[in-house]
């Protein structure tokens, strides 16, 4: 059957033995069940989102770029809850082990956690300026579209990397109020968004090596890219003839006014008639910084997270090693994101990005992250 995806990277497994019907209110794992629902561990995926796309805009973060993560982290949350209640009917049959169909929690209060939780988000997005909001009412209304409607959809996984590039978006959007320079980080983070939902959709049937195989091109394209430091603009002056002349011919005329045909005035030649001096773009790589070998690092960091689980899931796409290739792809959104951070130049924002990598992984041990 097809594999479901909550918002930004969190998935759901099956083939759990079901637990004992039991409710949040009067069983001592109450707690566990809504860190289960929420998947708590994943959400050290989101903070680096929008500190990527504050680097990606020469900022330093400020606390509109506190503001964003605040809203990033409840409108993340917020899928993962409206995810199971989407599917509570299908978890019944499959994965009667989750929260809602073993009877831990009600399906009304997902349904209401997801509902306050969105409006937290976007009362955050509010607080931190319009731009924020601006970005952060298309990303909640991606959130609910992909978990009501297209997540079973050939469109589910363009979704997912739309969700994940606003994400990323809305953090350029609240600390400086562009979001022009986040664009490109954006799209390499949606690229390894969308590799990561299309492996999980054959997650619990298997299914053909392809899909795999191109999540694995997909993490080396990006690794090339976010290992290199972006293309900047730089200027240069030259000089342009209203009438196209030759720039010899018209240095003659202006040296030798009596000539025939040639200006009496400079103000009767093209470079007074709108033709003078124009400035033209050309991109130049900007000279490699101190911090480039940490861009290297982080890049092969995120890699060595994703490439090798994706490999096996190429060599026999059976459920439990792509089920490992998602997870793996999930983890390595933090040190894709780190590295973004540090592409742009910050490399102590970069590095405490990835400081968030083992903290997921020590709260993963008591909480899947799947």
């Amino acid at each position: 059957m097809t594999r479901r995806v909550s918002e930004a990277g969190g998935a759901t497994t099956a083939g759990r033995a079901p637990s004992p019907q039991r409710t949040s209110t009067d069983h001592p794992g109450g707690r566990l069940a809504w860190a289960e629902l929420l998947r708590v561990p994943a959400l050290f995926t989101v903070p680096g989102d929008a500190l990527a796309g504050a680097a990606a805009t020469a900022a330093i973060p400020n606390p509109r770029t506190l503001l964003a993560i605040g809203s990033s982290l409840c409108l993340y949350e917020a899928g993962m809850a409206l995810n199971d209640w989407a599917d509570r009917e299908e978890d019944a049959a499959e994965r009667p082990h989750r929260p809602l169909p073993s009877g831990r929690i009600h399906p009304a209060a997902a349904l209401s956690a997801a509902c306050a939780l969105t409006g937290a988000g976007l009362a955050l997005a509010a607080r931190a300026g319009r731009p924020a909001l601006a970005v952060a009412a298309p990303l909640a209304a991606t959130v609910w579209a992909y978990d009501l409607a297209l997540k079973h959809t050939p469109a589910g996984p363009v979704a997912m990397a739309t969700a994940r590039g606003l994400d990323l978006l809305l953090g350029a959007a609240a600390t400086t109020g562009r979001t022009r320079g986040a664009l490109g980080p954006a799209a390499l983070l949606g690229t390894h968004t969308l590799a990561v939902t299309a492996v999980s959709r054959q997650e619990t049937r298997g299914g053909t090596p392809l899909t795999p195989l191109a999540a694995l091109a997909a993490t080396g394209l990006l690794t090339r890219l976010v290992s290199r430091r972006p293309a900047v603009a730089t200027w240069r002056r030259s000089t342009v003839r209203a009438d196209r002349m030759p720039a010899t011919a018209v240095g003659a005329r202006e040296a030798a006014p009596g000539l025939p045909g040639a200006p009496a005035t400079p103000h009767a030649s093209g470079l007074a008639s709108g033709a003078g001096p124009r400035s033209r773009p050309t991109y130049t790589h900007a000279p490699q910084p101190p911090d480039a070998a940490l861009r290297v690092a982080l890049a092969a960091a995120y890699a060595a997270t994703a490439v090798r689980p994706y490999f096996h899931a190429t060599l026999n796409p059976s459920p439990p090693l792509t089920q490992r290739a998602v997870t793996g792809g999930i983890r390595a959104t933090i040190p894709l994101q780190a590295a973004l951070t540090a592409r742009s130049g910050a490399g102590a924002t970069a590095l405490l990005v990835a400081a968030l990598a083992p903290l997921g992984r020590r709260f993963g041990r008591t909480v899947s992250l799947t």
